[in-house]
């Protein structure tokens, strides 16, 4: 996947290994079919009897439809009795998905982007909500939530300090599948050319807007679902 280009693909690495993880999380939880490596139908709907309170208004608020709502809350709930997801439960999901590597600290940061409410676990409201931008909303809706998760300290914008975290827990959950060879400043040497493409005016870090801009003028964006 990273070639020559691998330095202009930078921009939307951490873009295509979140929506790629997060379909995976779907696929653990039973709420997709990731066959053949692509998603026809994201949801398989089955008939379901519950139907969550506030049905309506999620219905409202996301791109699911009643059903296929039904289907998430009932997948949901088979997964998380106790019907909420703490982060614990997301480092299990992603060790099994990337077993020759670490992936605790990618996890631990993808849960905080779950966790809008840093309440320490996410509800299935909070849930849906990040699934259906995940899933179906428009291009620019995937890039603030991606870019929402490079800003760790939620301050709106993106240092070196916080995109170097957010490349190195991506090497360490990608483990000997690291590409390329995985090399002591090779974190170091990506968080550089990320700036150097994204930081628009120099100013040594990276907005909502200059991120945005910058994905939306590289082509392979259209990787995205």
């Amino acid at each position: 996947m990273w070639n020559k280009g691998e330095s202009e693909g930078l921009q939307t690495l951490g873009i295509v290994v979140v929506v790629c993880s997060s379909l995976k999380l779907l696929h653990y939880l039973g709420l997709i079919d990731l066959s053949d490596d692509k998603i026809e139908d994201e949801l398989e709907l089955t008939t379901v009897c519950y139907r969550p309170e506030g049905l309506e208004q999620l219905e409202a608020q996301t791109n699911f439809t009643k059903r296929e709502l039904q289907v998430l809350y009932r997948g949901f709930k088979n997964e998380c009795p106790s019907g909420v997801v703490n982060e614990e439960t997301f480092k299990q999901i992603y060790a099994q998905f990337f077993p020759h590597g670490d992936a605790s600290m990618y996890a631990h940061y993808l849960f905080n982007a779950f966790d809008t409410a840093q309440t320490g676990s996410v509800k299935f409201e909070g849930f849906v909500m990040a699934l259906s931008t995940l899933l179906r909303g428009t291009v620019h809706e995937k890039l603030r939530w991606t870019f929402n998760l490079y800003d760790i300290n939620k301050d709106g914008y993106i240092n070196k300090e916080e995109m170097m975290d957010i490349v190195k827990a991506i090497y360490d959950m990608m483990g000997k599948y690291t590409y390329p060879v995985l090399k002591q400043d090779a974190p170091r040497l990506h968080v550089e050319v990320f700036f150097q493409k994204m930081d628009k005016n120099k100013d040594g870090v990276v907005t909502l807007d200059e991120f945005i801009e910058s994905c939306q003028e590289v082509r392979t964006i259209l990787l995205l679902p």
